[in-house]
């Protein structure tokens, strides 16, 4: 296949790849951009840290909306070639389809390295530096959401009211908590002031009373209490953004924000003490087999893009949603087996590209034969377009 052949065809893959890049992200980012709107508004978050949360938010997003793109692209580019008969013209002058492929082959690598690069070091560095952002925004901007003689249920099972904040919100005087995060124990506490108390080591905001009371009452008996403090260390309420942020996770090291040399040696030290390690296999074998759904979605959509159909265009945008459906669904099932130890970690998180790859070889191979996919539908066409039988004229 000439080079300019091969540009064209190139050219033909790319500019689609590129639009349905930003589709896809565009789309997975309208169900966050509400959330940090609010956080905006109601958080007084400044510009640069939302800038910031919206850098680190996309690489996950890039993730999936890599293949998801590069499939789109491929039925996209290949169905307008084929809608408008230059797969044909291409096939009477000589050009076979495994020379169509390779310019898709060069492709297929650039966009194979690209989503290890972010499957195995961008996404876990992201992750990891979008929590301390948040922690950052919880440290200074935690009691914003607070408002001044005003009833506040931010933090689940807590109501607080303050009837003076300090800037720049690390100090309240006139404290009433309400306390129902535990059914059998109700507590309802007065104190002259509050401090919020910052945790670097585990990522934790505290509010500390001094100088109040404690009204406690208990469903188990009818008993009331009372007590006085001044420094009332046992009730620590916890600002983090687990409850007062709905993006932000338990501070918690999770598996997917480990980088690769970490998880590996977190998965042989829970190895040698014998515990359970499930979740960290599932996500080494996610992060080595996810970038190759580039490759089962590039078998899979030349061959179907390439058929003499003329609303295969039209078409592109559903069968590549289809193919991306069942693909994740094999992928969450997979995940979810893995990580209960129903299946190895290899068989769970490799199952998509195991079946959709067999598949995508099986369509590859009889689309270059020249062979039709559904051979029973172009046997019952052959029926129809033959002409009638003796008995059918003499009728």
């Amino acid at each position: 296949m000439g080079k300019i052949l091969s540009r064209y065809v190139g050219r033909e893959v790319v500019i689609p790849f590129l639009i349905a890049l930003a589709i896809f992200t565009f789309i997975l980012f309208t169900a966050r951009i509400l959330k940090l709107v609010e956080l905006v508004v109601n958080r007084g978050v400044p510009l640069l840290q939302m800038m910031k949360i919206f850098l680190y938010i996309t690489p996950a997003f890039f993730e999936v909306t890599v293949p998801m793109a590069f499939l789109l692209a491929l039925l996209w580019g290949f169905g307008r070639l084929s809608a408008d008969q230059e797969i044909t013209a291409l096939k009477s002058c000589g050009v076979s389809l495994y020379q169509m492929a390779l310019p898709v082959g060069v492709f297929t690598l650039f966009v194979l390295g690209g989503t290890f690069l972010l499957t195995l070091y961008v996404r876990p560095w992201s992750n990891t530096a979008l929590k301390q952002v948040f922690y950052e925004v919880t440290k200074t901007r935690a009691t914003a959401g607070l408002k001044e003689k005003t009833f506040n249920d931010d933090f689940e099972g807590l109501v607080i009211y303050a009837e003076e904040i300090q800037p720049p919100g690390t100090v309240l005087h006139g404290v009433m908590i309400a306390d129902n995060r535990d059914p059998q124990s109700k507590n309802t506490l007065f104190a002259r002031s509050g401090i919020v108390l910052t945790n670097e080591d585990s990522h934790l905001l505290t509010l500390r009373l001094l100088d109040g009371t404690m009204q406690g009452a208990e469903s188990s008996s009818k008993g009331y209490q009372t007590t006085n403090f001044s420094v009332y260390e046992k009730f620590d309420v916890t600002l983090n953004l687990a409850t007062a942020f709905a993006e932000a996770k338990k501070p918690n090291r999770d598996p997917q924000d480990m980088p690769l040399a970490e998880l590996q040696s977190t998965i042989q030290q829970k190895k040698t003490a014998q515990l359970s390690y499930n979740a960290e296999l599932v996500e080494l074998h996610r992060r080595f087999s996810l970038p190759f759904s580039c490759v089962v979605f590039g078998l899979i959509a030349l061959p179907l893009s390439t058929q003499p159909a003329r609303t295969l265009r039209s078409h592109g945008f559903a069968t590549s949603l289809g193919i991306i459906f069942v693909y994740y669904i094999l992928l969450t099932v997979g995940e979810t087996l893995g990580k209960k130890g129903v299946l190895p970690a290899a068989l769970s998180l490799w199952l998509p590209n195991i079946t959709l790859g067999g598949v995508g070889l099986l369509l590859f191979q009889r689309a270059a034969r020249e062979i039709r996919f559904f051979p029973t539908l172009s046997w019952w066409s052959r029926i129809r377009m033959s002409p009638p039988s003796l008995a059918q004229t003499t009728k």
